[in-house]
């Protein structure tokens, strides 16, 4: 049995997927691993390329864009390891140590998934990822421990995390089988965390582990003021409260979300002239109520 299985979406990006596969060949030596890579309706077929250099690895193609959760599903039916490493396709690679991560929680029988800590790649050895905290019941705020401070060295203990991060992260194959694929109805954003909370909910542990690092290239394919994100992080919040809290918790996160955290914004994209900003907050409200999930068109 392949020891690890790992999987990468691409999505017009087939620089930065080169980029991180050729730091993966160069990397991850000496251990059983397989390399699963979906093209997922990207505008031109970028899996021909990446098949020629990389004839090695499990390169396939989706003529439409199935969204992350839905490419990286149709990746983890292909994917015979024990442990899948979901990673996006713009990181990189520095070391062997993804191997010492899996070490770890061969160690650890309760731990059902994990991220590595995650670093910027610019500015240089400065952190994104070190761990989540809990999430706020009414609000659904949580932070990133770490975010944006140099990498001296102070989160390099191993803990437990509220949450995952979709950049990198490690699961169990055994443990997918019990709470099953990533949900599709975001399509993009939030998939993660929804994971995360199902992976709680069947009593098994998620970890922060130090040991291995991760470079991220953060938001080189949607602008982090994009409309599109914008749009998604807005109705997918929604959908994620709908999914994970309780009734009577959920209606006063939906009055406050509703009321504050999106005229706040609407109030300051205003205010910087992006009406596109506002239209896409106020089209993710409207899909959510009407319960449209999946991708938008337009």
């Amino acid at each position: 049995m392949v020891s690890l299985s790992v999987i990468t979406i691409n999505f017009n990006g087939v620089n930065h997927t080169l980029e991180m596969l050729k730091s993966l060949r160069h990397n991850i030596t000496g251990y059983s691993f397989e390399c699963i890579v979906l093209d997922n309706g990207s505008a031109n077929d970028e899996s021909v390329l990446l098949k020629r250099e990389f004839p090695e690895f499990d390169i396939f193609r989706s003529d439409i864009n199935l969204g992350f959760a839905g490419g990286n599903n149709l990746c983890i039916a292909r994917a015979k390891g024990k442990y899948l490493l979901f990673i996006n396709n713009d990181t990189i690679f520095q070391d062997n140590s993804i191997v010492d991560l899996i070490s770890f929680m061969d160690h650890h029988s309760n731990i059902g998934a994990c991220s590595p800590k995650i670093l910027f790649n610019d500015p240089p050895d400065t952190i994104q990822f070190a761990g989540f905290t809990d999430i706020s019941r009414f609000t659904l705020r949580n932070s990133a421990k770490g975010f944006m401070e140099k990498d001296n060295g102070q989160y390099d203990i191993p803990e437990k995390t509220f949450f995952l991060h979709g950049a990198a992260m490690i699961f169990r194959r055994d443990v997918i089988d019990i709470v099953g694929p990533m949900p599709e109805e975001y399509f993009l954003y939030y998939e993660e965390m929804d994971w995360s909370e199902s992976v709680k909910r069947a009593g098994f542990e998620l970890w922060y582990i130090p040991i291995s690092k991760v470079i991220h290239k953060e938001s080189s394919s949607i602008g982090a003021e994009s409309p599109q994100k914008k749009y998604y992080i807005t109705r997918n919040r929604l959908l994620f409260a709908k999914r994970n809290r309780k009734r009577g918790a959920f209606i006063i996160f939906f009055i406050y979300f509703l009321l504050i955290a999106c005229t706040k914004d609407i109030i300051i994209a205003i205010l910087k002239g992006r009406i596109n900003i506002v239209f896409s907050i106020i089209c993710g409200c409207v899909d959510f109520i009407n319960s449209k999930y999946g991708k938008r068109d337009g």
